[in-house]
């Protein structure tokens, strides 16, 4: 199995967060399971569309944190490809919307954010996964990839992700 088995129940719910977020442009989905959510535009790296995921979030000054763990599944998402060819992304938190510039956490930042984004997003995974302190825990054990740590800077330029 390429990903935490948990992750076969999670995607569909996820799918349909997405879908409410989206649909009700921000008036409800602010929350995923109790934990904050946003919605990541990226410009596809092959099709050169907008692709737009909900992923939990970790405000950190004002830069805005989401983890690239797909499940820990071996391979990266999607998103993270897109945002390392074009890292001018779009970031909506509830009805809120900014451009933001994306970049992966540097290694000690990453240091400093994992204990934070895990703790911030524990879930379960402390009592199914024990040694662990959160999902992020969890998904690392199942993969040999370091999941990367995302840093979402908003920006007052005027790229955005649109083809």
């Amino acid at each position: 199995m390429d990903r935490v088995p948990s992750t076969l129940v999670v995607t569909p719910v996820l799918r349909l967060h997405q879908a409410i977020y989206r649909g009700t442009s921000g008036w409800l989905g602010k929350r995923l399971i109790g934990r904050p959510s946003l919605l990541l535009t990226t410009l596809g790296r092959h099709t050169g569309r907008q692709r737009t995921n909900a992923l939990i979030y970790y405000k950190d000054g004002s830069s805005w944190v989401v983890v690239a763990s797909n499940g820990g599944s071996n391979h990266g998402p999607g998103w993270l490809a897109n945002l390392r060819t074009e890292p001018h992304v779009r970031v909506q938190v509830g009805r809120r919307q900014w451009v933001a510039t994306a970049r992966v956490a540097a290694a000690d930042e990453r240091a400093r954010l994992w204990p934070l984004v895990n703790r911030h997003n524990r879930g379960f995974a402390p009592l199914l996964h024990p040694g662990t302190h959160g999902r992020y825990d969890a998904y690392q054990r199942s993969t040999s990839r370091e999941i990367p740590i995302v840093i979402l800077d908003p920006t007052s330029e005027a790229r955005a992700p649109h083809p």
